[in-house]
């Protein structure tokens, strides 16, 4: 009794068996993806027409799951298609996929059922599913889900190690149950290479219990590869180095990019011949004879596989330049320190009476290669002259290609004039235009040229040393040409364009600064009366038209600077001296001492341009004249934004705000004194009348007698005290242009340009150049393209285009976009090489006939744009009969036969044993299908099929075998 009553025997261990396992949350997860999707229920959808599979669209969805600590992925692949709903009688897509016979051998196959939808679950990661139970359980959660959710998509689960790409599974609907199998093997078993031995297994496994079977369809493919291309040399040729210098081709070599592959871009030609509808009984194929010969094959397709990342010209050039912006070496690191530097032997304390020395040198006896040269060879003594990386004949081919008006240096012949050298502009086309896009240079600019001469010597002349060479020494010829006052070739005038890249500005702001330089110079020699002001004056009744007046402006407005006076010369030089600071107050005693005489003699009227039209002045009557003003000092895009900094920095208080106008004022106030100087007496209106018309307003009003009289005044914003205009206007003295303070100082701004490109180191060389390197490798592709005329490279080349402007008119883009752009064109000039290499391979070039020439031009684009290609004929084709020697003369040259012009076949079976056109096929595919009842004789009617593809290396069987379940 005491037993009994203990009160912890009468403890019981409770089991909750309504607590989900691990085992039913994965199956409840598995319905969950299946319903979110709306994978429930039946679906209808037309059959999937010819080639659907290929050139239609897939698409997939994913989803992540677990099962326990073991993680799953769900993915759903299916063929967009439109729900057909015209079908009176729903019949279940799977079943449909099995019997047709539209898709037989896609190029991409999805897991070899021939499904255009199904769902596979298959381990994340490296994972695998390989011991047999846990196959078998993820098997039954699959079955219970399907049976679940009534969901009748077929549902995979792969198995084993994912290199092996097994797939088993299963669906289920309407009383129906279709099994898929797969079977993987590394060794073939000799029985079941040949199409006897598959049809006993694929009879066995169906295990119908009839005695006689329908016949079985059968949809037979062989394989056939070609790797032999002795008989079709690749046709590139190689550049031919030599030439570049030697004098054969020229210099202008160096303007030009190589182009195309220096291996053949196409390693193999895949032949499938296909035999699509056969009954079993008809053809024999067994371990002793076969009937199926590829030449009698109903259809045959190709497709060819491209070499990997095959060599390419354009692509190594570029690459190649752009891994310069890797690089961090100086140019005197990788030259050696400069002729000037302090260790150097010369002297540069004697700098300054060098260049006061009054020993004379003759123009005449001055050129750009002599001067270059005598550089060179003090450098060169300094560092060694075996150090040069590039020699003296490729320095000079490449100087004498950017720089061709050289020769005309010389004084024996004419000097150039004060245009900008050899530049021409081109029409304006698309592709010329292309660098505004690009933001690197036009196409026969100095900059551009430049950028191809550095690509070519980086790649072929001595690399980042060869390039930091050339640089110095168009930094020396820069130097040279400021110096003697010889205008830079290849550069469009007028002010920078900043359109272009910067380094492009920086040599357009030197240009400008010569031609300020030579303009000034030529006005010294010829003095003040060398430009008649009242030349180009006009009377009040002979206007000039607006566009004479521009031109005359700017030709007038260029000259300015050409009419000082030399008492009157300004310097802008300071110096420390006692002596200089006494001359300069003694000078500004005079010159103030002069202002105050002028003050007292009546104004006269200086620097005019033309009449203004029938404008009179307010106050005197007389007429307003057009005066000659300066230009806006030009600047580059770096001056730009630096002045933008130094303004937004003064804040928006009032002073700030006072400086920044002040600022920002100069060429009015200077426009103010050229005003006042040509018009003696006038007042603030009339320059507002002149220089904003808008902000003078004028209306009629009625005089004391009746008359309407017109009669105006400032606007609102002109009329507020103390405002900018006024004191500008208040502070401007009647100075003509050509005695004012230049607001633009040539030598000031052409030292710091030619500053800027003595410190670029090499990377920052490259970064300025490489969109011109780019316009100019765009510009190769769309002359090749147009040679050979590929639709999709016309597409890519277009997206390129685009992809590029977006990326290149940042000031610093991003590397990885850079490669990316690098990348595409190399692609599209591999394209580019493929098509070459089919169209020689197919003899496009020697087609007589222009319409078999038409015919095999679309089959090479095709072969360029499509997975796999039909022949039209077959092997009676055109393509066909090409395809078909190609095989006899690889099989002739693998035998050591003697090649013949044209193939023979022999009609004994030992000779072709002996002497075959093709090579044993590479791949064989087998697919066959019957309608049977199925697993008993009165069960429905259901779809079998089975898929059979044998390799040199690998053999698979892929089943689906249906049942009914109405009555099991």
């Amino acid at each position: 009794m005491a037993a009994d009553s203990d009160p912890e025997s009468e403890v019981f261990e409770i089991t909750d068996f309504t607590t989900a396992s691990e085992w039913e949350r994965f199956i409840s997860k598995v319905e969950e993806v299946l319903n979110d999707w709306k994978l429930i229920g039946e679906s209808s959808k037309k059959a999937p027409e010819k080639g659907e599979f290929t050139n239609g669209t897939w698409e997939e969805k994913a989803e992540e799951i677990s099962f326990a600590d073991f993680r799953f992925s769900v993915q759903h692949h299916y063929l967009v298609q439109e729900s057909d709903d015209k079908e009176g009688k729903k019949k279940q897509v799977k079943h449909a996929d099995l019997l047709c016979t539209n898709n037989d051998f896609p190029p991409v196959a999805h897991c070899r059922y021939g499904l255009r939808e199904f769902v596979i679950i298959s381990p994340s990661a490296n994972d695998a599913v390989i011991s047999e139970s846990k196959c078998n359980l993820l098997l039954s959660s699959v079955s219970v889900a399907l049976g679940n959710t009534g969901c009748q998509v077929p549902l995979f689960i792969q198995v084993h190690q994912k290199w092996r790409k097994l797939y088993v599974g299963e669906c289920q609907g309407a009383g129906v149950r279709t099994d898929f199998e797969m079977v993987h093997l590394r060794k073939v078993p000799n029985q079941y290479t040949h199409l006897s031995g598959l049809l006993d297994i694929f009879k066995s496994k169906i295990g119908c219990p009839l005695t006689a079977l329908p016949p079985v369809n059968i949809a037979i493919r062989f394989t056939y590869i070609l790797q032999d291309w002795q008989q079709y040399f690749w046709p590139q040729q190689p550049p031919d180095i030599d030439a570049l210098v030697g004098g054969e081709v020229g210099g202008v070599e160096f303007g030009k990019l190589p182009f195309g592959a220096c291996e053949d871009p196409i390693s193999e030609l895949h032949l499938a011949t296909t035999w699509p509808c056969l009954t079993e009984g008809i053809i024999v194929d067994n371990d002793v004879y076969s009937d199926l010969d590829p030449l009698q094959a109903p259809q045959w397709s190709v497709r060819v596989r491209k070499a990997d990342n095959p060599q390419c010209l354009l692509g190594d050039f570029l690459s190649e330049f752009f891994r310069l912006c890797r690089r961090k070496e100086s140019t005197d690191e990788l030259l050696g320190k400069s002729v000037f530097d302090e260790n150097g032997k010369e002297d540069i304390s004697q700098a300054l009476s060098k260049l006061t020395e009054q020993t004379p040198v003759p123009i005449h006896k001055l050129s750009v290669t002599s001067m270059v040269h005598s550089a060179r060879k003090k450098i060169r003594k300094h560092r060694g002259a075996d150090e040069s990386p590039l020699s003296n004949d490729v320095l000079n081919t490449i100087l004498f290609f950017l720089f061709p008006d050289a020769k005309s240096l010389d004084g024996s012949e004419a000097k150039p004039s004060s245009s900008t050298g050899s530049f021409s502009s081109q029409p304006e086309s698309e592709d010329y235009n292309l660098y505004s896009q690009l933001k690197s240079a036009p196409s026969d600019s100095l900059t551009y040229k430049l950028s191809l001469c550095l690509c070519m010597v980086n790649f072929y002349h001595g690399g980042v040393r060869g390039v930091a060479h050339l640089w110095q020494e168009f930094v020396l010829e820069m130097r040279y040409r400021w110096e003697n006052n010889f205008l830079i070739p290849g550069l469009a005038p007028g002010s920078p364009d900043l359109k272009c890249c910067l380094l492009h500005q920086k040599l357009q702001m030197l240009n400008c600064c010569l031609e300020r330089k030579k303009s000034r110079d030529e006005g010294k020699k010829g003095g003040p009366s060398s430009f008649d002001c009242s030349a180009s004056q006009t009377s009040s009744g002979d206007i000039s038209s607006p566009a004479d007046t521009d031109r005359n402006k700017y030709e007038a407005a260029k000259s300015w600077d050409s009419w000082s006076d030399s008492e009157e010369e300004f310097f802008e030089c300071h110096s420390d001296t006692e002596e200089l600071k006494e001359s300069g107050q003694e000078n500004t005693r005079k010159s103030s001492a002069k202002e105050d005489a002028k003050e007292t003699q009546p104004l006269k009227a200086e620097g005019r341009l033309h009449q203004s039209g029938n404008l009179t002045l307010l106050n005197t009557g007389e007429g307003l004249y057009v005066p000659v003003t300066q230009e806006p000092a030009p600047m580059t895009e770096d001056l730009l934004e630096e002045q933008s900094e130094v303004l937004a920095k003064l804040g928006t208080s009032a002073e700030g705000a006072h400086l920044r106008a002040r600022m920002q004022s100069a060429c009015l106030l200077s426009d103010m004194e050229s005003f006042k100087a040509a018009n003696p007496g006038c007042c603030l209106e009339d320059f507002v009348r002149w220089y904003s018309p808008r902000d003078f307003i004028e209306e009629e009003v009625m005089d004391e007698k009746g008359n309407a009289v017109c009669r105006g005044e400032l606007s609102a914003r002109m009329k507020i005290p103390n405002n900018m205009w006024v004191e500008a206007w208040e502070t401007a003295k009647p100075i003509p242009a050509h005695r004012q303070r230049r607001l633009f100082d040539d030598t000031k701004e052409a030292e710091k340009v030619l500053h800027y490109l003595a410190v670029q180191k090499p990377a920052d060389l490259t970064r300025h150049l490489l969109p011109c390197v780019i316009h100019a490798a765009l510009l190769k592709l769309k002359e090749e393209e147009t040679a050979d005329a590929i639709p999709s490279v016309k597409k890519t080349i277009q997206h390129i285009v685009s992809h590029s402007s977006k990326v290149l008119r940042f000031p610093n883009p991003d590397d990885k976009k850079l490669e990316d752009i690098i990348n595409q064109i190399m692609n599209v000039e591999a394209t580019i090489a493929r098509a070459r290499s089919l169209k020689a391979k197919f003899g496009i070039d020697r087609c007589e006939k222009s319409d078999e020439k038409e015919d095999l031009e679309k089959f090479v684009s095709c072969l360029l744009d499509q997975p796999e290609v039909p022949i039209i004929g077959a092997g009676r084709g055109l393509p066909g009969t090409i395809i078909h020697k190609m095989f006899v003369n690889a099989q002739r040259a693998a035998t050591l036969a003697p090649l013949e012009e044209e193939p023979k076949r022999s009609n004994s079976a030992d000779d072709r044993r002996q002497m075959t056109d093709f090579p044993p096929p590479a791949g064989r595919e087998v697919i066959l299908r019957i309608n049977v009842s199925r697993p008993a004789p009165y069960s429905k009617l259901l779809p079998q099929r089975m898929y059979s593809v044998l390799t040199k290396d690998d053999f698979r069987l892929a089943g689906a075998f249906s049942s009914d379940t109405s009555f099991f």
